[in-house]
């Protein structure tokens, strides 16, 4: 067992090795000092992940840091911000060793990876794990994704697959059976999501709104549609559905699965028609596939339809952390 808070500290967080050259005191003081770029602005997100809520207890702890750390990244990848900086917020039943050393592996392989530095934070004991990351990155001015700019005649596309941490979900919990050899990849779409860093920032000329998909796309696209003052009118036979989705459930139950169920981390974003063939050319160079599934409308509301013209009707929206 890890004795002191500051030894904990010390052991697993302040002693990692990446530092960056724009932190000019990083963890072990009141705060942390920062040099942001000159000519940027600074975006800021925040959240948080609670055991037996959005992880469960026993879930591996490698994929709890990586997830941590990555929904956060997806928050600064949906605004084509550059990650920097991240401070954590920790509060433990226990300092265990083994779920620590597990718990910093993936947290810090994913910073690693996008040059994220550690900058600070805090740690408690608590009743239950409680995770809280509050990630900053650049945007040069004026070029920040937001929610409010989509145009009627906008194309709406999204990157990867969609529904597959909800089918995991599904299986984790029992509600879905004989996923077979998928189980492997249902998982990592689950616990460790990939954030579209790359994606978010070549949308910063190209995209007129943008947002990740946390809760569900007809709940996230329902914000972008809000704050923009407009509609969308998708085709849900376009939906891009992985093989797992729509070996396991019906045509129906996938569609549903995709366009309501949350932790896919990917993002959806509207483009003008003039700038379509420039974003689809670009796109065939990502890493992920990229489809457009609809088009955004003056009339409000999401309209869903089939290729033959019919509606589609769901049950539900989305997540709601409160329901």
């Amino acid at each position: 067992m890890p004795g002191s808070e500051f030894t904990l500290i010390d052991r697993y967080f302040a002693a990692h090795e990446l530092r960056r050259s724009d932190v000019m005191l990083g963890i072990g003081d009141d705060g942390a000092l920062l040099a942001p770029p000159s000519g940027q602005q600074l975006v800021v997100t925040i959240d948080t992940l609670v055991a037996g809520v959005h992880f469960f207890a026993a879930a591996d702890p490698e994929g709890i840091g990586h997830k941590a750390l990555a929904v956060n990244l997806s928050d600064l990848a949906a605004m084509g911000a550059t990650p920097a900086w991240v401070a954590l917020a920790l509060t433990l039943p226990e300092a265990d060793d083994v779920w620590l050393e597990a718990f910093c592996r993936g947290l810090f392989a994913l910073a690693d990876r996008h040059g994220v530095q550690l900058i600070g934070g805090d740690t408690t004991h608590g009743p239950v794990t409680v995770i809280t990351l509050q990630a900053q990155g650049f945007v040069p001015p004026g070029l920040a994704l937001r929610r409010d700019g989509a145009k009627p005649g906008d194309s709406v596309y999204v990157t990867g697959t969609l529904g597959d941490a909800g089918l995991a979900l599904a299986v984790a919990l029992g509600r879905v059976e004989g996923v077979g050899s998928y189980q492997n990849y249902l998982q990592m779409r689950l616990e460790r999501p990939e954030p579209r860093i790359a994606q978010g920032r070549a949308l910063r000329e190209m995209a007129n709104a943008a947002i990740d998909l946390s809760d569900g796309l007809a709940q996230d696209l329902g914000h972008i549609l809000e704050r923009s003052k407009a509609g969308a009118r998708l085709e849900v036979d376009r939906l891009p559905l992985s093989p797992a989705l729509l070996a396991c459930l019906d045509q129906h139950a996938a569609i549903t699965t995709a366009l309501t169920s949350g932790d896919d981390y990917e993002l959806c974003f509207t483009v003008p028609p003039e700038r379509v063939e420039r974003l689809e050319h670009l796109a065939m160079r990502w890493d992920c596939r990229c489809t457009r599934i609809g088009v955004i409308t003056a009339e409000p509301g999401l309209q869903l339809f089939r290729a033959d013209g019919s509606v589609f009707r769901l049950d539900r929206s989305g997540y709601d952390h409160f329901a």
